[in-house]
């Protein structure tokens, strides 16, 4: 008897983090979607670590150049006063057997990863990120998915099968603040309209019916899981999360859901592009930037918060220009005013910062390894807008 015992031991501490959370926790259902996104307050990504698809294996968490995630990277997260992390991951490069198996290890990597968080306290939002494929034609098992009718079948059961198993290992250990984000900026790679999608191609209305298609997939698998997930809050994006794509086209829907009130809609927003992204485009931050944020925002709230659907933006940022002050001043309007109408904005982080050769994707703003923050005066600004 001691014997099969201690066998059961010896087999539950090899399963490691993956054990970890077989607990049944009660999911609060008395909160509106709207509520919980209020609640969620100001959040961080942790960028370029488990979405860097480069390699397989556990070595692709460090692979873009970030260090290995430890608990107090997210230990200094929720001390500087954030209440969401989303933690992008890429899937199609741990996929190791029929029906798009995840890879063991990787998973349990990313529920420890989760698991800190959800200690701290935070809001979680896990995703599906860089598992886009780069053509639109020859698309091949485990490759991913790309949203146009030649790749459906195998981005069909891609998407199917991976939030099959994301939620039966993220379910009944896990309650409201654990958040699912179906897909990525999911997107025609590759094509002349990739970012900026227009109402006159073709290719782009059949990629947005597509998504649609692809996303009412992700929410039937989600569901089908029971417990907690039947209720879970799900984020739904638009082609390229991009929110013209949502605003300016009526081909996008979302899903039917059996559960009531508990979809997002999920945004990025990098804007106005000349200030947050363009290399070099504008370090001043002009009244014409001012009102380009706040009438996104509002446009956003007349169509969907107004009409009981919550926006949450997954990412956003303004690429460093070595203007410090002038991206304050961003930082304060950005927050400030889609507080305002009741979102949670996501700040994009990919660790790199030092702009003295090209302003190019410079978005690091946490120094992972000292628990610091390379532009104080901006966390301020971010902190201090949140209103709460």
């Amino acid at each position: 008897m001691r014997k099969n015992f201690m066998l059961a031991v010896i087999l539950l501490c090899a399963l490691g983090p993956a054990c970890a959370r077989q607990k049944t926790v009660r999911m609060n259902t008395s909160k509106s979607a709207q509520e919980i996104v209020l609640e969620m307050g100001t959040g961080w990504n942790l960028g370029n670590t488990l979405d860097a698809n480069a390699t397989g294996g556990l070595e692709s968490e460090t692979s873009w150049g970030q260090p290995r995630t430890t608990k107090e990277m997210i230990d200094g997260i929720a001390r500087a006063g954030f209440k969401t992390i989303r933690i992008p991951v890429s899937w199609s490069n741990h996929i190791t057997g029929k029906n798009h198996r995840i890879d063991s290890a990787w998973l349990r990597r990313v529920k420890q990863i989760v698991d800190w968080a959800i200690e701290d306290g935070l809001y979680v939002i896990l995703n599906c990120h860089h598992d886009n494929y780069s053509s639109p034609s020859g698309i091949s098992y485990g490759d991913g998915y790309y949203p146009n009718p030649v790749c459906w079948n195998e981005s069909m059961l891609f998407v199917k099968n991976l939030w099959l198993q994301i939620g039966r290992e993220f379910n009944d250990g896990y309650d409201e603040h654990l958040i699912f984000e179906v897909l990525n900026e999911p997107r025609l790679r590759g094509h002349e309209h990739e970012w900026w999608i227009s109402a006159g191609c073709n290719d782009c209305k059949h990629a947005a019916q597509t998504l649609n298609r692809l996303n009412q997939t992700a929410v039937d698998a989600i569901r089908s899981c029971g417990g907690n997930n039947a209720e879970r809050l799900i984020m739904i994006p638009g082609l390229a999360a991009a929110p013209h794509s949502v605003l300016d086209s009526d081909t996008f829907t979302l899903p039917k859901d059996s559960a009531d009130g508990r979809l997002i809609l999920s945004v990025h927003i990098y804007a106005p592009y000349s200030f947050a992204m363009e290399n070099p485009g504008e370090q001043i931050f002009l009244p014409k930037h001012e009102n380009e944020l706040k009438g996104t925002f509002a446009e956003l709230n007349d169509r969907f918060i107004q009409n009981g659907i919550p926006v949450i933006i997954g990412e956003y940022g303004a690429t460093n220009k070595n203007n410090t002050e002038q991206r304050e001043a961003w930082f304060r309007t950005f927050i400030t005013e889609s507080r305002r109408y009741g979102m949670c904005a996501c700040l994009w982080d990919n660790g790199d910062w030092n702009a003295s050769v090209t302003y190019e994707e410079k978005f690091g703003f946490y120094n992972r390894t000292e628990q610091s923050w390379y532009f104080p005066t901006i966390l301020r600004a971010i902190t201090e807008s949140v209103g709460e």
